[in-house]
């Protein structure tokens, strides 16, 4: 089996050059012609609408709007938010749609729980939360993918230093009655090269030979 790559992005990318490049690369791993890979990066300002997004939650279109193919509804991404895109061969691991979001979740909670951070799932509410100090819970964390051929692309956006006045421009994900946050939100003097490491470190919880979305074992005949 090919090693899993990580790929890190110094510069912001533009959204439809992004999809343009996980579009080859999820075709070269599912014709066996590239790894799997975990891609980092930071998109300029900007909102996305996924499949399941409804025209009354963009409340202000001050930045472009894109239509995009994965799951959910609007989400902002812009400077200070690492977006991981993840595409993995579920055809070498486990076929399991619901599982492989479950491991997305676990990743992210395990890569802030190195910083102190508790990420917690709410039923209902896609993504990852905090509870403030006051009680309120802000999400911290966005989930949208996409699976095409059993190959998996889109992923997951944490916010670690962004103008949080930008998601004001739209519902995040649908979800009213709940505000969004970020480590630096939350006093934490946390960079990118922080976040990466942790989410480098924290891969194998979630996604590694141990688990449940491990690749699988060769069959020997």
């Amino acid at each position: 089996m090919i090693p899993l790559e990580w790929r890190l992005e110094e510069g912001p990318v533009d959204y439809p050059a992004a999809i343009e490049a996980m579009e080859r690369r999820v075709e070269a791993i599912r014709l066996g012609r590239a790894a799997e890979l975990v891609w980092l990066l930071e998109h300029p300002p900007l909102y996305t609408a996924g499949t399941s997004a409804r025209p009354e939650d963009l409340l202000d279109a001050r930045f472009p709007v894109f239509r995009t193919g994965r799951g959910g509804q609007y989400t902002y991404h812009g400077p200070g938010q690492r977006v991981a895109y993840v595409m993995l061969d579920l055809r070498r691991r486990l076929q399991d749609l619901r599982l492989y979001v479950a491991a997305l979740e676990e990743w992210v909670i395990r890569a802030l729980a190195r910083f102190n951070v508790t990420g917690e799932r709410r039923p209902g509410r896609v993504g990852i939360w905090v509870v403030r100090r006051d009680g309120r819970e802000d999400k911290i964390a966005a989930i949208g993918v996409r699976v095409r051929g059993w190959v998996t692309f889109h992923g997951v956006a944490i916010n670690v230093e962004p103008d949080l006045s930008h998601f004001d421009g739209i519902v995040p994900c649908g979800i009213r009655g709940h505000g969004v946050t970020s480590l630096v939100d939350l006093g934490l003097p946390v960079g990118m090269a922080d976040l990466d490491a942790a989410l480098e470190g924290a891969f194998e919880e979630g996604f590694g030979a141990g688990a449940a979305l491990g690749p699988r074992a060769a069959t020997v005949v």
